[in-house]
């Protein structure tokens, strides 16, 4: 055992030097103060920076919702009524009076038609936008004045084919967007429009619109064009038809010969791929037996 607890010098001098190095890292651990300095917080700066945060988010919210224009209430669709708010009852009794070939001529008669809230008038009536007869105290006198305007004759209308972009924009609903387009689409075609209903394919162009342009407007030179008697007419012929391809030709043939021959436009929808959205336009250049 004596061996054991028996050190050299150098050994006892490795202990004694252990034991001092000890004691003076545990003296440290105790009166040395090693905790970091205490982060000062500006609350100030903390808070503006929040609030203008909330700021931007607030703008970005505000900027991604949908802007509305001013309208003429007279004219508001399904789709507008419901986009503003507004019941399935609200707009079926606007459509109703509508019908009725009745006119709104002030935000007062607007709620007693729809019966919409206080809340939603306040919220939607600084988008409406009257006609010049009614804010017209002048024109309002002569109660015959809009329905004059609204009846024009054949002869009374412009030709939709010789029609400016300016003119166009006389139409409630048509901007200088709107009337570019109804004027870049006619000149696609060399003679412009066959017929009025090809407004109803320009985009953009809502059927309250198109209405109210035919109601200025009308193809008074349609393009010339060789009809194509369907019950005879070969691929080749049937493809110079707008909107059918060769595959679509070929469809229709097939049909003609189970059917017989086609005795009207209406048959045409039960050809396999039929562009059936453009069946008035497709009409406009056959010939049924």
């Amino acid at each position: 055992m004596k061996s054991h607890f028996t050190f050299t010098k150098q050994q006892r001098n490795g202990i004694f030097l252990l034991l001092v190095l000890i004691v003076v890292l545990q003296c440290a651990y105790f009166f040395i103060d090693f905790s970091s300095k205490e982060i000062v917080v500006d609350e100030k700066a903390i808070n503006a920076f929040s609030k203008e945060l909330d700021s931007l988010k607030a703008i970005e919210i505000e900027s991604r919702k949908p802007k509305i224009y001013p309208f003429n209430p007279n004219f508001i669709s399904d789709y507008k009524g419901a986009s503003l708010g507004m019941s399935n009852e609200e707009i079926d009794r606007l459509l109703k009076f509508r019908s009725e070939g009745k006119w709104i001529n002030s935000t007062q008669e607007f709620q007693e038609v729809t019966k919409i809230s206080d809340s939603l008038l306040v919220a939607i009536s600084k988008y409406f936008k009257f006609p010049e007869w009614v804010t017209n105290t002048t024109l309002n006198a002569n109660k015959d004045l809009p329905k004059l305007k609204v009846s024009k004759t054949y002869k009374q209308k412009i030709d939709l084919n010789k029609a400016t972009s300016q003119q166009l924009q006389t139409v409630n609903g048509v901007g200088e967007v709107l009337s570019k387009r109804i004027v870049k689409y006619r000149n696609k075609f060399v003679g412009g429009f066959i017929a009025d209903v090809q407004l109803n394919y320009i985009y953009g162009l809502t059927p309250e619109v198109v209405e109210r342009i035919t109601k200025e407007f009308t193809v008074k030179t349609p393009r010339p064009i060789t009809k194509i008697k369907i019950n005879s007419a070969s691929i080749d012929e049937l493809v110079t038809v707008q909107y059918i391809d060769y595959d679509i030709a070929y469809n229709i043939i097939e049909e003609r010969t189970l059917r017989e021959g086609y005795k009207n436009i209406e048959e045409l929808t039960k050809v396999k791929d039929f562009p059936v959205n453009k069946l008035e336009i497709i009409g406009l250049y056959l010939l049924f037996d």
